[in-house]
């Protein structure tokens, strides 16, 4: 196969997350999207960070191979790697000294040892864990195309928030936290037997957090990462969409398609078990259309068997993007802007489905600060407008704007 000239001009990896409901298809979609990416002559690697690992089967890959990578690269072609995320084998390469502290605090419980060990893998450490090789593949430059696999859509969203929550933590509290136990650890060993950290376990985190800076920048730079949204026509599953959607564009993280898929064929329309499911799932894409406009929207007939091995991959891989090249970013606008108005500035952010119930802006530190229901998002201020307040706070079409004054 000719191998595209888009190909030899490439010039930095592409990131590619696919994120949504469980049970949509984003293992199957990520594999397909891998295999045609490799089959255009992109060096491709599919990673899985979903706990229950299903990329293998869909490669068709033996279990015992999959068991002997302890969670390394598995290489199906020269052109084309998978892995899957071992936490286990990451907390031995990446976590030790902190999982090790954990381990002892939840024994000195009481805990039984298995349990003990168990709890110490805290949530979080995979999605760390993760970020950890994204930046790692990025910098060696060794593949054109990373392919993600995320867990289902509330793990998506701590994933791509996790960059940071970790630069806040490391700025914030880590030094002070540090300081505090050396002072405290010597105090505390004479009136009790609990635990404390030590400098091992402050050593590794800060360790592990150097080998993640710069992973920020990396997601939310449109030229390199995009998310791909999957879902099915179906009224839960889109409602997570649209919060996906949202949350993904308050950490300003690029979504660059829709992809919809088991989509029911129309032959089935004179089937009196599936006419009214087809009835129904077109409904769904309509509003599927409407709701994510201009995101473009890619529709996927369900297959008539599951999707397993390459032939079926590449079949699923021409039904999802025709003639598109998936390395290309589908779609492209920033997530929030600074706008100047009358001497005074607004920050437009790009926040589909916001509602005013809930909502709230402030400003902390330098930044804003906009928090709806359970979500957080920070904008930090250019320094030019450090001195300036939110004033107000509008939404329209899609959009918050905020409005900001001199104090």
């Amino acid at each position: 196969m000719k191998i595209p000239a888009f190909v030899l001009y490439f010039p930095f990896m592409r990131v590619i997350l696919f994120s949504g409901k469980g049970g949509v298809g984003k293992t199957t979609i990520s594999a397909a999207t891998a295999y045609r990416l490799s089959s255009l002559g992109y060096k491709t690697i599919v990673v899985s960070l979903d706990p229950a690992h299903s990329l293998g089967d869909a490669f068709d890959i033996p279990e015992e191979e999959k068991i002997k990578a302890k969670g390394l690269p598995i290489k199906i072609s020269d052109k084309l790697y998978i892995q899957e995320i071992d936490i286990q084998e990451e907390v031995d390469r990446y976590w030790g000294d902190v999982y090790r502290f954990l381990e002892l605090l939840f024994n000195t419980t009481g805990l039984d040892q298995v349990v003990s060990e168990e709890l110490a893998i805290l949530p979080g450490m995979e999605e760390v864990t993760s970020l950890l090789y994204v930046n790692k593949y990025y910098k060696e430059g060794e593949f054109d195309a990373l392919i993600l696999d995320l867990p289902p859509t509330g793990e998506s969203l701590r994933f791509v928030s996790m960059p940071t929550v970790l630069k806040w933590y490391m700025r914030k509290i880590f030094n002070v936290e540090r300081n505090i136990l050396k002072i405290a650890r010597p105090v505390a060993r004479r009136i009790t037997d609990v635990p404390l950290p030590d400098d091992e376990y402050f050593k590794a985190l800060e360790n592990f957090y150097e080998k993640l800076k710069g992973v920020d920048e990396l997601l939310i730079d449109p030229e390199i990462t995009s998310v791909r949204i999957v879902a099915n026509p179906e009224k839960m599953v889109l409602k997570e969409s649209q919060r996906a959607f949202l949350y993904f564009n308050l950490f300003g993280v690029n979504v660059d398609a829709v992809i919809v898929n088991k989509v029911l064929p129309s032959s089935v329309e004179n089937c009196e078990h599936f006419s009214k499911w087809l009835i129904t799932q077109r409904r769904y894409i309509e509003d599927i259309n409407a709701l994510f406009y201009p995101v473009p929207v890619f529709t996927v007939p369900l297959m008539e068997d599951e999707v397993v091995g390459y032939e079926r991959l590449e079949i699923l891989s021409h039904l999802i993007y025709g003639d598109t090249d998936p390395i290309k970013v589908l779609y492209k606008e920033k997530p929030y802007e600074f706008l100047q108005e009358n001497g005074d500035y607004i920050i437009k952010l790009k926040a589909p489905f916001l509602t005013k119930e809930g909502l709230s802006v402030l400003k902390s530190e330098g930044e804003i600060i906009i928090r709806w229901k359970n979500f957080k998002s920070h904008v930090l201020l250019p320094r030019k407008l450090r001195d300036y307040e939110p004033k107000g706070a509008k939404i329209d079409n899609g959009y918050l704007k905020v409005f900001l004054s001199k104090s």
